[in-house]
């Protein structure tokens, strides 16, 4: 099979798996009463409130909070998987957690939702484009921002929102480390010493 074939399958596969996975858990959630979110979300600056970090982008506070996930994130996972196993897991894992941290840090409240992966997962695929200077990543980039480009502006603090700006700009700053973390390295042709002067 070809390798981009078994990886677009894989990643198809994984993306649907993480996302049936956050469905589970709010329909558990309404089971129970809306005790997974008030005990598995993130609560800023308590200790007790860490565990956020690493359950929250599993829990949504509705079916319309969690449909406006899902779909984004299916979509920007499986063109993040498209690279390989490990970059995938390399730029979900610094979204997840550059997002719970830094909303546990900086957050003002109990804080449920993975808006911030969302963000995490789109600002690492358009910006590793132009880390790599690979046409074809770049192109991807631009198509990309034309599509969701807009979600970009919640990433600024909105008066009276509910909505958490720390786990989308922390999410969207985690993204663009991962594909910092993950640039190809240049090979320096045969011939040429590291100054790029023929030797």
């Amino acid at each position: 099979m070809i390798p981009l074939v078994r990886r677009a399958q894989t990643g198809l596969i994984t993306v649907v798996a993480l996302v049936a996975v956050m469905w589970a858990a709010f329909l558990l959630n309404a089971l129970l009463d809306n005790q997974l979110v008030t005990t598995l979300g993130i609560a800023p600056r308590r200790v007790d409130g860490l565990d956020g970090v690493v359950f929250a982008p599993l829990l949504h506070g509705g079916v319309e909070h969690l449909a406006s996930n899902s779909f984004p994130l299916l979509v920007l996972g499986f063109l993040a998987f498209l690279e390989g196993a490990r970059r995938f897991a390399v730029a979900l894992g610094s979204s997840w957690l550059a997002s719970g941290v830094g909303t546990w840090v900086f957050g003002g409240g109990l804080t449920i939702g993975a808006s911030g992966v969302v963000f995490g997962l789109f600002t690492y695929l358009v910006t590793r484009g132009f880390y790599n200077r690979d046409w074809k990543q770049i192109l991807l980039a631009v198509i990309l921002f034309a599509a969701y480009g807009s979600i970009l502006w919640g990433v600024l603090p909105t008066v009276g929102s509910n909505i958490s700006w720390q786990a989308h700009l922390f999410g969207a700053l985690g993204g663009v480390l991962a594909a910092f973390l993950l640039k190809r390295k240049r090979s320096v042709p045969l011939g040429t010493d590291r100054f790029g002067t023929a030797a």
